[in-house]
């Protein structure tokens, strides 16, 4: 019987594979929770309407993002959103 990396029921016929550290509370590898948790993730975003937007910045502006977000205590999301919303809005 071969060893099924996302089989749930039958654990205990592998536990003699003992690693060390803390003991694993998840029977899936930390690789396939991940990919699992970014499944979850896309679709949590999807049924909220959300779109996936990737840009490239200078190094400083980055910094400077991340310190006018942290001030203002949101995130650099949202802080690029209003920003894009603002400017959209002046050129109206």
């Amino acid at each position: 019987m071969a060893k099924e990396a996302s089989d749930k029921i039958t654990p205990d016929l592998f536990q003699s594979e003992r690693r060390p550290g803390r003991p694993r509370s998840n029977p899936l590898s930390r690789e396939e929770q991940m990919r699992l948790n970014k499944r979850r993730q896309l679709r949590r975003d999807k049924e909220k309407g959300l779109k996936r937007v990737e840009l490239k910045i200078a190094a400083s502006m980055y910094e400077e993002l991340h310190e006018r977000s942290e001030a203002l205590g949101i995130s650099r999301n949202a802080l690029i959103e209003r920003l894009l919303k603002q400017a959209l809005a002046d050129k109206r």
